[in-house]
């Protein structure tokens, strides 16, 4: 399976609210549809599968919203782009590129979430490495 085209066709962010008390953030990922695509400048043995998926950053209760949807496109063997049509009639994605998939939309998406949030000044939806100031007692208790 590589990898041959990612786009973005949606970026939005949205915020509702100025302040909440509590604030929940969850993020989900949909895979909304898989095609191949026939394509004439594409010379190949191989097939062109679509995979056009959502990733959402849901701010709880009311307080914002992140959405970002695209599209990427793989090239694949004839025989596994047939399983994984077969397995997507039911709304089943194959094992084999499962992984692989949502590994590259999260990569991709993520980042581009971050910078969203940042924009909007939202809190990041991950934490983000900070360094903090060490106290005397640990120290002391490392060089033991």
């Amino acid at each position: 399976m590589k990898l041959v085209g990612f786009n973005f066709n949606k970026l939005s962010v949205e915020k509702t609210a100025e302040k909440t008390s509590s604030l929940n953030i969850n993020t989900n990922i949909n895979i909304l549809e898989i095609k191949e695509v026939k394509a004439d400048f594409f010379e190949s043995k191989q097939s062109l599968l679509n995979v056009n998926f959502s990733y959402i950053v849901n701010y709880s209760p009311d307080f914002a919203k992140v959405e970002i949807k695209g599209n990427l496109f793989f090239e694949l063997e004839p025989k596994t782009t047939k399983e994984i049509l077969k397995k997507w009639k039911d709304k089943e994605i194959l094992e084999e590129i499962k992984e692989n998939l949502f590994n590259i939309i999260l990569k991709k998406a993520t980042l581009k979430a971050l910078f969203l949030e940042e924009e909007a000044n939202l809190p990041l939806h991950i934490p983000f490495p900070s360094l903090k100031k060490s106290s005397q007692e640990n120290k002391e208790e490392a060089n033991i």
